[in-house]
């Protein structure tokens, strides 16, 4: 339980208080997410936020996805005072603000199947190894209009960087950055991306915890003002056939204990300024990719973007350049405090928190074990033939949610990443999900085969 004599929690708490009274919030949301990332949100009354600070909130867990049956239903939420923040699109009249919450079982302890206990507890790994994880996302989206007689469609004819004075999607995009402003978060670009429709919006590095926060925050910023505006915000990775699906490429580096350092930086020119620990980081990566690719991309429709020919990656390789690998190392101009590596095959439509968990976990086994990641590969892997990735040792991701959900099964890093609560509800919400996806009959399947076979 939180410790409500600590100095400090005890200042956030009354800093919200104040807040919450000076808004005159008559009502406020508590957020959390279930396995699959979706947020979740109840309001209570601000009359009792102080009792709720100091004693919870209890829900119906049976009712979230991946948490507890019926029979064990009964959680506690408690809310997280420093991720205050007034809901900008409500009326003064009617103030609201959220709160992010911690989920706990009746008898006060965390509960195990909590995401966002799952990535602080790899957070505590990182720190007894001397480590602070820092990471940022490029999350993706699509913004689409919806058609009474037909499937939805990209609302632009735009393309990569594309600018066109009025462009209806330039003013969204601003919309969504001035928004998240407003809940504190820092906008470093915005710009259309390669598909019709698509865009992406980057916000600030910071420490795993924080950003996974953000994230989820920033997905609901981006669909709220795209539906005010009258349109849809999807982060579906592979909405469209033909073009480039939604990914969510994440930078990552480790500093030390108290950020004062880049881990990852070394004044080493012939290794492009990465130190041992970042290849070490990178090689455990790769080595764990094939199991914890249902967490990082963990719907059906997740490996319809991960095919070669879309800008999204397929081979278990990396590079200081080429984007075309599993991992790449950016240039970052022999600055140590811009030293990363990123991985590319994560998306937007799965749970940040327990995707930095499996990341970060990868990452550590591989400093553990003194990972090599082998040379980097600087070729274009998509033209390769399959006889030189076999000489080269370069493996592919699953094919299919349904194969890496037998890769992650098959892992003890993964079981131990998600602890035993979660890795089980996981494995058996995933693979309900597929077999849902593997009974459907296409359009595509129709028209090609009702009349040939």
């Amino acid at each position: 339980m939180k410790n409500f004599k600590d100095a400090v929690w005890k200042e956030n708490v009354e800093n919200a208080v104040k807040q919450i009274k000076k808004y005159e919030i008559k009502f406020v949301r508590l957020q959390f997410t279930d396995i699959n990332g979706i947020v979740k949100n109840l309001a209570v009354s601000s009359k009792n936020i102080e009792a709720i600070f100091e004693n919870g909130q209890p829900f119906d867990g049976s009712s979230i996805t991946g948490y507890r049956p019926i029979e064990e239903s009964d959680m506690v939420l408690y809310p997280d005072p420093t991720t205050f923040a007034v809901l900008p699109w409500r009326a003064k009249e009617r103030s609201s603000c959220r709160l992010i919450c911690d989920v706990y079982t009746p008898e006060g302890t965390r509960f195990d199947g909590d995401p966002r206990y799952i990535l602080e507890r790899a957070l505590s790994k990182a720190k007894d190894a001397g480590f602070t994880y820092i990471c940022a996302p490029e999350q993706e989206f699509f913004i689409v209009k919806e058609n009474e007689t037909e499937l939805p469609t990209p609302i632009d004819m735009a393309g990569y960087f594309d600018f066109h004075p009025g462009d209806l999607t330039e003013g969204i995009r601003r919309e969504i950055a001035d928004t998240a402003e407003q809940f504190g978060i820092e906008i470093e670009i915005s710009h259309h991306e390669v598909a019709l429709g698509q865009n992406e919006i980057d916000f600030k590095y910071d420490e795993a915890l924080t950003t996974a926060d953000r994230a989820i925050t920033m997905r609901m910023i981006t669909k709220i003002v795209a539906a005010a505006n009258g349109y849809v915000a999807t982060y579906m990775p592979k909405p469209f056939a033909g073009i480039n699906g939604s990914g969510m490429h994440t930078h990552q580096s480790l500093w030390t204990k108290d950020r004062s350092k880049n881990i990852f930086y070394a004044n080493t020119p012939e290794t492009g300024y990465l130190s041992s620990t970042a290849m070490n980081y990178i090689g455990g990566q790769l080595a764990h990719g094939r199991e914890m690719s249902a967490v990082l991309a963990s719907w059906p429709n997740s490996y319809k973007r991960l095919v070669p020919g879309f800008e999204a990656p397929v081979y278990l390789a990396w590079a200081h350049k080429n984007r075309s690998p599993l991992i790449r190392v950016p240039n970052f101009g022999g600055r140590p405090a811009a030293a990363r590596c990123e991985i590319r095959c994560p998306d937007p439509s799965g749970n940040p928190y327990l995707q930095f968990a499996v990341l970060l976990m990868a990452g550590l086994d591989g400093i553990k074990n003194n990972t090599d990641p082998g040379e980097p590969v600087e070729l274009n892997v998509y033209e390769m033939g399959y006889e030189e990735r076999k000489k080269r040792g370069i493996v592919s991701l699953p094919e299919s949610l349904k194969e890496a959900l037998d890769e992650l099964e098959n892992s003890k890093l993964m079981r131990e990443a998600l602890g035993e609560t979660s890795f089980e509800n996981f494995l058996s919400e995933k693979r309900k999900e597929w077999d849902l996806y593997r009974t459907q009959v296409t359009e595509w399947e129709v028209n090609r085969y009702i009349r040939r076979l």
